[in-house]
C-alpha cells in the first residue's frame, strides 16, 4: 500500500444496487479496491475472505441490519481495528449515537457525493497505513 492512502481495501454493504454501484464508480475513480455485499450477512463472509482496510455499511438491510453488522465485525479481535462508516438515509442523533455504540467510526448520510466518499476514505487513510 502506498502512502498516499490509495489502493485502499474498501467493502460497500448495501441493500441498494444503486447505492452499491455508485460508491464503488466513486471509490474506483478514487483508485481503490472495492468489494461489495448486499446485506450484513454476505458482508460478514466477505470481511473474513476479503479483510477490507474500510467498511462502508448501510444501517437499514434485511436479516441482519448495519449495527448488528458492525457489531459482529468489532467482536472479532481480527477485525476489531477495521473503521466502520455508516451510511444511512436518515441524518439523526440517535442514529449517530446508536453506530458509535457499535464501534461505528464515522456516519455518512445518503445520498452522498464522489466528495464525501472519498474524504471518508482519505480520513481513514492514514490510520490505515499507520498499521
Amino acid at each position: 500500500m502506498n502512502t498516499s492512502g490509495e489502493n485502499l481495501k474498501i467493502l460497500v454493504v448495501d441493500d441498494s444496487n444503486t447505492i452499491r454501484r455508485s460508491a464503488e464508480i466513486f471509490l474506483k475513480a478514487g483508485q481503490h479496491n472495492v468489494m461489495l455485499a448486499e446485506d450484513g450477512f454476505d458482508a460478514l463472509a466477505k470481511v473474513s475472505d476479503y479483510h477490507p482496510d474500510l467498511i462502508f455499511c448501510d444501517i437499514l438491510m434485511p436479516r441482519l441490519d448495519g449495527y448488528q453488522t458492525c457489531a459482529i465485525i468489532k467482536r472479532n479481535p481480527k477485525f476489531a481495528s477495521v473503521p466502520i462508516v455508516m451510511l444511512s438515509s436518515k441524518d439523526g442523533v440517535f442514529d449517530k449515537a446508536r453506530g458509535r455504540m457499535v464501534g461505528a467510526q464515522e456516519y455518512l448520510t445518503k445520498p452522498f457525493t464522489k466528495d464525501q466518499l472519498l474524504k471518508a476514505v482519505a480520513q481513514f487513510a492514514t490510520t490505515v497505513q499507520g498499521e
